[in-house]
């Protein structure tokens, strides 16, 4: 009797990029924007384009900006409206996390959010790697109603986070998925898997492109005092994603 399927979801940037990992083997993919940044929401065109260009399960990332969980009302405001555009546009499901101010699941503010997406699928992403109690976390999420846990098992990577992954695996016994995230590769994925007992994964497996258009006025800036490359952008590499595709069978 063969092994069930390890699903493999991709974590894009762009509708291209949607099409490739579709293209290339991808069970599901995470829509979002800015992943510099750790991914923000994705614009609605992008939605659209991304909806309109594959047939797997598409999951859009809800966060209105970097730097940290804990959002202010108008913050969660417009978290309330992207979830009632993504799914409006035909999104599977949806990717968020809130914080309080202490690192602790907002269950009030989280619940509101699940209640916003019935029957869709509902992702608790890796803000779960900053709490201070997980197993408490794991179980507030369960109660209510969480779909997908995404967590590197609360460190750097999720193959140095396997142990702890396994443990919130044996944890949730059923009640909640666990989505190993966080530096997954073609090296690693395997031994994730197998440590981890999970039965999918996520993964950014990009390349970088130039684009030169700007290459007249090297002396012209346009982003922040940490001056990140100004001349290119990650897409999802293709045979990587079929690389790991094949490794997971």
């Amino acid at each position: 009797m063969s092994s069930p399927r390890i699903k493999l979801e991709i974590c894009t940037a762009s509708a291209e990029d949607c099409a490739v990992a579709q293209q290339s083997g991808a069970d599901r993919v995470e829509l979002n924007c800015a992943l510099m940044l750790g991914g923000l929401t994705p614009s609605l065109g992008a939605l659209r384009e991304s909806r309109a260009a594959i047939r797997i399960p598409l999951i859009a990332m809800i966060r209105p900006r970097a730097g940290g969980f804990c959002y202010s009302a108008s913050d969660f405001k417009v978290m309330q409206r992207d979830v009632e555009s993504a799914l409006a546009e035909g999104a599977d499901g949806i990717a968020f996390g809130i914080l309080t101010s202490n690192g602790a699941i907002d269950l009030e503010r989280c619940r509101q959010i699940v209640k916003l997406s019935p029957g869709r699928q509902v992702v608790f992403h890796r803000a779960f790697d900053v709490v201070p109690e997980p197993l408490v976390a794991l179980d507030q999420l369960i109660d209510i109603g969480v779909t997908r846990v995404m967590t590197s098992g609360q460190e750097a990577s999720a193959y140095n986070g396997a142990a702890n992954i396994a443990l919130y695996v044996r944890h949730a016994a059923g009640r909640i998925e666990v989505l190993p995230a966080g530096g997954i590769n073609r090296f690693t994925v395997t031994d994730v898997v197998n440590r981890t007992g999970c039965n999918q994964v996520h993964a950014a497996l990009s390349t970088v492109t130039k684009d030169r258009s700007g290459a007249a006025r090297p002396q012209v800036f346009f982003g922040g005092t940490l001056k990140p490359p100004e001349d290119e952008f990650p897409v999802t590499e293709s045979t990587a994603v079929a690389t790991m595709r094949q490794a997971l069978g």
